[in-house]
C-alpha cells in the first residue's frame, strides 16, 4: 500500500467514524461480494476456464454455448432482472430506518449482485457480449416458456416482475412505511417474475454450473417471497403493487 493509498483509506475510516457504526457496516455489507464471489463460484462448480480450453485443474472445459442459445439468454437477461432488484434495495435503504425492511434490501443487494457477477463472467468466458440484440426472454421460447417469451415490455419493464419507470420514480419519492410496503410490494412481483425465468432454464439446462445456480435462484426467492408476504402482512398492506 503506498502513502497515498493509506491516507484514502485513513480518511474513509474517519468518514466512517463521524456517520456513525451503521455507514461502517454499511460500507462492509455491501461491498463483500466481490470477495466472494469466487467462493460461491467454487461451490457452484464454475469452470475456472484458462488457454486451451481446459480447466485450472487439468480437465477439458465445458462446451461454449452459442450466441443465442438459452445459456447465453438466461445469463444476459437474469443479470438485467437482478441489476433492478439491487437497484431497488439500494433506493430502499436510504428511504427507511426500519431495520428488517433494511436487513433485507441488503440481502438482496449481496446475493444479486454476486450471482450476476457470475453470470457475467461466464459470458466473459464463453466470449459473448454482455447485452444482445434479441428480444428479452427469446430464448425461452425454446423451451416452450410462452409467458416470457410473449412479455410485452413496457415503460422500461422489460421482463416479467420488473417494474416500470414510474414505478422506480415513486419509489424514490416516498421514506418510511410507505417505502417499505411499495419496495415489498415491488420486490414481491420482481422475485415471481425471477423465479419463473430461473425455472424456464432450468426446464432446460444444458450447462450444469450454470443450472445449479438458476436452482438456487429458484429456492432462495421462492423463500424470500414467503418472508416479503409476511412482511407485508404485518404491515396491513395487500401483496399487489397499487396501479400507477
Amino acid at each position: 500500500m503506498t502513502a497515498a493509498d493509506g491516507s484514502a483509506e485513513a480518511a474513509s475510516a474517519q468518514e466512517d467514524a463521524a456517520q456513525g457504526p451503521d455507514r461502517a457496516a454499511a460500507r462492509r455489507r455491501i461491498w463483500w461480494p466481490a470477495a466472494l464471489a469466487a467462493a460461491l463460484a467454487l461451490a457452484l462448480g464454475v469452470p475456472a476456464l484458462v488457454a486451451g480450453g481446459t480447466s485450472a485443474s487439468g480437465s477439458s472445459s465445458l462446451s461454449v454455448p452459442a450466441d443465442s442459445s438459452p445459456e447465453a439468454g438466461f445469463a444476459r437477461d437474469m443479470s438485467t432482472h437482478h441489476q433492478q432488484a439491487v437497484d431497488l434495495s439500494f433506493i430502499v435503504r436510504d428511504r427507511t430506518s426500519d431495520e428488517p425492511t433494511r436487513t433485507l434490501a441488503f440481502d438482496i443487494i449481496n446475493t444479486q449482485a454476486n450471482q450476476r457477477g457470475m453470470m457475467m463472467g461466464w459470458l466473459d468466458q464463453w466470449g459473448l457480449t454482455q447485452h444482445s440484440t434479441a428480444k428479452p426472454m427469446a430464448w425461452m421460447a425454446m423451451g416452450g416458456h410462452g409467458h416470457g417469451a410473449d412479455y410485452q415490455a413496457h415503460d422500461g419493464s422489460l421482463m416479467p416482475g420488473m417494474a416500470t419507470t414510474t414505478q422506480l420514480a415513486k419509489l424514490r419519492s416516498l421514506s418510511g412505511r410507505d417505502a417499505e410496503v411499495f419496495y415489498l410490494q415491488l420486490m414481491l412481483e420482481h422475485h415471481k417474475g425471477g423465479v419463473e425465468m430461473a425455472q424456464g432454464y432450468v426446464d432446460m439446462a444444458r450447462n450444469e454450473a450454470e443450472k445449479r445456480l438458476a436452482q438456487s435462484m429458484v429456492a432462495g426467492q421462492t423463500s424470500e417471497i414467503g418472508l416479503i408476504t409476511d412482511m407485508l402482512k404485518e404491515r396491513g398492506a395487500a401483496p399487489g403493487v397499487p396501479a400507477s
